[in-house]
C-alpha cells in the first residue's frame, strides 16, 4: 500500500468515526485535540486501525503520537513490519 493510499484510508475512517472536518486533519495538527479524543474515544480508535489494517496495537503504542504526520508514520511502520512476517 502507497503512503498517500495510507493517508486517505486513516483520513477517511477518522473523519467518518470522529465526526470531524476534513480540513482540521492536517499533519501537524494535534491528534487527540482535534479528534477530541478521551479514553474511551481511544478505544474506538484502535478498534478502527485494527479493522482498517490488519494489525492489533497497543495502549503504550500512543504514547508517542502527538500529531497527525505521527499517527500516519505509526501506522505505516506497523504496516511494513506486518509486511515482512
Amino acid at each position: 500500500m502507497e503512503i498517500t493510499e495510507i493517508i486517505n484510508k486513516t483520513n477517511a475512517f477518522l473523519i467518518e468515526e470522529f465526526e470531524v472536518a476534513p480540513g482540521s486533519i492536517t499533519p501537524e495538527a494535534d491528534l487527540k485535540s482535534t479528534l477530541g479524543l478521551d479514553s474511551l474515544d481511544y478505544i474506538d480508535l484502535v478498534v478502527a486501525i485494527e479493522a482498517n489494517f490488519g494489525f492489533k496495537v497497543k495502549p503504550e503504542d500512543f504514547q508517542g503520537i502527538a500529531s497527525f504526520q505521527d499517527f500516519y508514520n505509526y501506522v505505516i511502520e506497523r504496516l511494513k513490519q506486518k509486511e515482512l512476517v
